[in-house]
């Protein structure tokens, strides 16, 4: 499942709703908080949700996803991912918040004064993104 929110994650209502959805085992979650680095007042993201939903599709049945569009200022949470497995699962948190930050088409700019300033030290290019796509 992938949740997109407009502004700052609900983070209390998203963990309660993934809560509620788990059958026993495990629930292993990971939250994002904007931190007050290169100060800024807060972040903001674009999003492509078709190519969202095309690279989130191998991570389905595994992972639980919400994330913010838009304006999100510093002690915000912009990402939430959760986990839910029979046995400890540690590791596919971290391989899938790495695949994230390396392949998700979401774009980051900070927020300065009333000022939105491509990230572009902090993004990576994308593969298989542009024009001859594949």
């Amino acid at each position: 499942m992938i949740e997109i929110y407009d502004g700052a994650l609900p983070t209390t209502a998203i963990y309660e709703k993934w809560y509620q959805l788990q059958q026993g085992g495990m629930l292993l979650s990971f939250t994002g908080i904007v931190r007050a680095d290169n100060n800024i007042d807060g972040l903001s993201f674009d999003i492509y949700e078709p190519m969202l939903n095309e690279w989130f599709a191998k991570w389905q049945n595994r992972v639980l996803m919400a994330h913010s569009r838009g304006d999100v200022l510093v002690g915000q949470s912009s990402f939430m991912c959760g986990v839910y497995a029979k046995h400890r699962e540690f590791r596919l948190i971290e391989e899938f918040v790495e695949d994230f930050k390396a392949n998700a088409p979401i774009w980051k700019y900070d927020l300065v004064g009333n000022q939105r300033i491509f990230a572009k030290d902090r993004s990576h290019k994308l593969p298989y993104a542009g024009i001859l796509r594949k």
